[in-house]
């Protein structure tokens, strides 16, 4: 069964902690009625605390952030700060709704933006909540010393797990922990290596299963670690501990890491327990029997088509045509590393949906449409896609449809749950997934020059791309798309894997290049790419490149620019330097630029 999402205020507690991020100050007083530290010293209590720590990854209690604003500030995919300002997507919708986002994609931040304050609260929220149960698990004389080990080290994989965040959105961030008793604290030290440590105990000291699927085993600890070491360009550590996690690593549940066979049953909730690619989820729920919606995906709740689409709201989150251009294969079915955007994929822009439209009939990667909803396409089981009449303001966001994020018609009921003004569905949000493992592995390898190794974990990729089972196919009734799915691809996809020593004879500069090409199209759309630019270095060639030849196409980057290198990282929250700022002097340092 998956972990419960349900916890009964557990974590409004007094346990000696404030919380460092938030404005309000009701976590340094005891609430009246409210549980204690002696209540909570117990098996149950600890369990109950954990189940707290685990909840705040969705960033939401009872359909809202935690604090308090809307949960899309603080969706744990990070589909706006990292795939949106990444250049995946367009903010979409029209240019009035959610104008903090369009601010974000273009590189106009600044420190007031809530919606960075809502992102560093949650992150700080879910680090007290692994703080606390750290601090009482020890007392809990009715935890087994195996179990007692098992939630320790299951909150400090949190812990880093949070940390990891907001390093990568902020770089410098305080770090508190268990142990820190002025929570007052600076800025001023890097804090990879308390991360490591963290996943590093948590590795050595998890169980390769778990009783309940949510939570993380070793295995999840030993790739968020390779991670760890690859955002440090420590590729030497990375290759070793990916080398394990791809040849002895587990899911929760016992199943041999691999790759589903069909790419699309990564978004499919029904296949969830029996994915071999989850390595670490955010679990979701619907239909679940609570009065809210707070365990269905809420962070993507305005990511949906608009319009006369069946799902009401709203319009955000569309693809960009760059990086459906990606998606083109040459004779050979490779991509174009280079030169893409030269081979545009065609599409309906300024053709109304009452007008004739013929997709485009070149040669296509088959995860285009598995990622981008488009004109003429079956979306999922929802009916072909019909272009305009589904798109908010086509000028302004393009003509595209977000599609990961999307439940199935045909499992609705169970899948996603309608009892508010937007969808909210079951769908896990990966963290990481097996895909995802092989492609950071594979870059290691090739900056320590296996470029052989680099090249198989790419075309372990390919291949799945290119199992025709997993191809977008055709309704056997246009008019009726929950019957069935015919024999016949719904686009020319032409898929290939590298020929073997392609790596090695074109040299390792062109094989990380088509490593960070295949985490484009195989990650699209999951709020990786925006992280990726920077810790490769390239953001600002990427970007302003995005923004030259997307900003011809809609409204909403058009003049656009990235500042290297402020522009690699957010702004430290303004709220946040306020709130520490102790006799006029400031303990938080802003980053530079802002």
């Amino acid at each position: 069964m998956k972990l419960s999402m349900q916890f009964a205020n557990i974590i409004l507690i007094a346990t000696g902690l404030t919380l460092l991020s938030c404005s309000k100050n009701f976590l340094s007083k005891q609430p009246q009625g409210s549980l204690t530290e002696e209540s909570l010293s117990n098996a149950a209590g600890v369990n109950s605390l954990l189940v707290g720590a685990y909840s705040a990854l969705s960033g939401q209690d009872d359909g809202s952030n935690l604090n308090g604003g809307s949960a899309w500030a603080v969706s744990p995919d990070n589909w706006i700060y990292g795939s949106v300002v990444g250049g995946d997507a367009h903010k979409g919708s029209d240019a009035g709704d959610q104008p903090s986002i369009s601010v974000l994609a273009t590189f106009t931040t600044d420190p007031s933006i809530s919606f960075l304050n809502d992102n560093w609260v949650c992150r700080y929220e879910g680090i007290t909540r692994c703080n606390n149960v750290l601090k009482l698990v020890d007392k809990a004389a009715d935890l087994s010393s195996d179990d007692a080990l098992n939630i320790k080290a299951q909150a400090r994989f949190l812990r880093a797990h949070y940390y990891f965040e907001l390093k990568k959105m902020f770089d410098m961030v305080p770090w508190i922990s268990d142990s820190t008793e002025d929570l007052n604290q600076p800025n001023n030290i890097d804090i990879w290596p308390y991360i490591e440590s963290d996943f590093q105990y948590a590795y050595e000291n998890l169980p390769g299963t778990q009783d309940e699927i949510g939570r993380a085993n070793k295995w999840a600890a030993a790739a968020y670690l390779g991670k760890t070491y690859l955002y440090e360009e420590k590729y030497t550590a990375a290759k070793a501990i990916f080398d394990v996690v791809i040849s002895e690593g587990t899911t929760t549940g016992g199943i041999t890491y691999d790759l589903n066979t069909e790419f699309e049953n990564n978004f499919r909730p029904e296949k969830e327990s029996s994915n071999p690619e989850a390595i670490f989820d955010v679990e979701m729920a619907a239909n679940s029997g609570n009065s809210s919606i707070a365990q269905a995906n809420q962070g993507d709740m305005l990511n949906f088509p608009y319009g006369s689409s069946p799902f009401g709201c709203c319009g955000f989150f569309q693809p960009a045509q760059d990086l459906v251009n990606s998606y083109r294969t040459d004779a050979s079915g490779l991509p174009y590393l280079d030169d893409y955007n030269t081979y545009a994929v065609k599409n309906d822009m300024n053709i109304t949906s009452a007008q004739s439209f013929t997709p485009d009939e070149g040669n296509l990667d088959p995860r285009l449409d598995w990622t981008v909803g488009r004109r003429g396409i079956p979306y999922l089981d929802w009916g072909l896609h019909p272009g305009a009449d589904w798109i908010r303001s086509q000028s302004y966001g393009g003509p595209y449809a977000p599609k990961k994020n999307v439940y199935w018609q045909s499992s609705a009921s169970s899948y996603y749950d309608g009892s508010s003004w937007a969808p909210g569905s079951a769908i896990n949000v990966h963290i990481i997934r097996f895909a995802d493992v092989l492609l950071m592995a594979a870059e290691a390898e090739a900056v320590l020059g296996n470029l052989s190794q680099a090249e198989t974990l790419v075309n372990r990729v390919r291949t799945r791309a290119s199992n025709t089972v997993g191809y977008v196919y055709t309704y056997l009734d246009d008019s009726d798309p929950t019957g069935g799915f015919s024999t016949t691809p719904a686009a020319n996809y032409v898929i290939s894997t590298y020929p073997i020593g392609t790596f090695t004879s074109k040299g390792q500069a062109y094989a990380l290049k088509a490593i960070y090409f295949e985490r484009k199209l195989e990650l699209g759309m999951e709020g990786h790419r925006f992280f990726d630019l920077v810790r490769w270095g390239v953001a600002k060639s990427v970007m302003d490149a995005f923004f030259n030849y997307e900003g011809r196409i809609t409204t909403d980057v058009s003049g656009a620019t990235f500042t290297d290198p402020k522009n690699n990282y957010y702004p430290i929250p303004q709220t946040q330097i306020d709130l520490t700022t102790v006799n006029g002097t400031k303990t938080l340092t802003q980053n530079k630029g802002y």
